[in-house]
């Protein structure tokens, strides 16, 4: 059980770095200091696109228009905190000894 979780905290590491570097990523392309034009970007935009949206959609759905604002990013990664620091360390069974 403690592997599975293990994984699965991995998986969130991983998911919460995807979702720090599309904001970044998504700034650079709001200010031009890089475009769409370049191939490289443009499918790592889409390849982070593609990992993002289906945890982003039922947030935006919830969440209040805000304009150009997205707050959705922020949300997920609060709920990730909150799986990584308190729901996954307390599913975590100590070692059983037996005599």
């Amino acid at each position: 059980m403690n592997a599975i979780l293990d994984i699965i905290q991995v998986l969130l590491t991983i998911l919460t770095w995807i979702i720090i570097i599309q904001a970044i990523l998504s700034w650079l392309i709001a200010f031009n200091v890089i475009n769409t034009h370049n191939e490289f970007v443009r499918s790592l935009w889409h390849g982070l696109g593609v990992i993002t949206e289906p945890l982003y959609r039922p947030i935006r759905r919830v969440l209040p228009d805000f304009g150009a604002l997205d707050l959705s990013p922020l949300v997920v990664l609060i709920i990730l905190y909150i799986l990584q620091n308190i729901i996954i360390p307390r599913l975590y069974t100590g070692p059983t000894f037996v005599m």
